[in-house]
């Protein structure tokens, strides 16, 4: 009988940025993160559960994100200034991979408010779609934002994402349906993944 071989967990480096998978004891840092910056995320982000903001969640989702990294389902990243490696300052998600014909995944990410306009955004974004184009083999990379968003119109428009279209009543983002403006980034180096 084969043994499957597990993927390595991805650590990406970038001159001032780290990004990882969230390990247990990184809680208290996801935690400190998304508890001080749950007022500016309601701006762009839906809702998250009460429990979002516990230990008992984390604890749980941390092991669960990391089986869905070797399954091929997405890979839920944190970022870490490499100043300061146990303290989260932002995250980067490529989520709901479809293989087949299609080899895509959607962007998501986020970064601490006190940690906005300095470009750590941006550098981590590129490591996280040289994951999913040269590790991951993926294809196209679907990122919507809001179209009130310019720092997020601004990042993507930089790392060379097209915009495709605009969905109306796209997300329900504090407190009602929001438009998004949808873009892609596709990988022009593609190779089929490794059966």
């Amino acid at each position: 009988m084969a043994q499957t071989q597990l993927r390595q967990d991805p650590v990406l480096q970038g001159p001032r940025v780290i990004l990882r998978l969230g390990r247990a004891e990184d809680v208290p840092s996801i935690l400190d993160f998304f508890r001080e910056n749950r007022a500016h995320f309601k701006q762009t982000d839906p809702p998250r559960p009460t429990q979002f903001y516990t230990e008992g969640y984390w604890l749980a989702r941390l092991p669960a994100v990391a089986l869905d990294y070797q399954e091929d389902r997405s890979c839920h990243l944190f970022v870490f200034k490499r100043s300061a490696k146990h303290d989260v300052i932002g995250y980067a998600n490529l989520s709901s991979f479809v293989r087949g014909a299609f080899h895509a995944c959607y962007l998501g990410y986020g970064i601490g408010a006190a940690h906005e306009g300095m470009g750590l955004m941006g550098e981590a974004l590129k490591l996280t779609i040289r994951l999913a184009f040269d590790e991951l083999r993926l294809h196209r990379i679907m990122a919507n934002y809001l179209p009130t968003n310019e720092r997020s119109r601004r990042v993507l428009e930089r790392l060379g994402f097209a915009r495709e279209g605009y969905a109306r009543n796209y997300l329900f983002i504090n407190g009602g349906w929001r438009d998004h403006v949808m873009t892609a980034l596709t990988n022009d180096r593609w190779e089929a993944p490794e059966p």
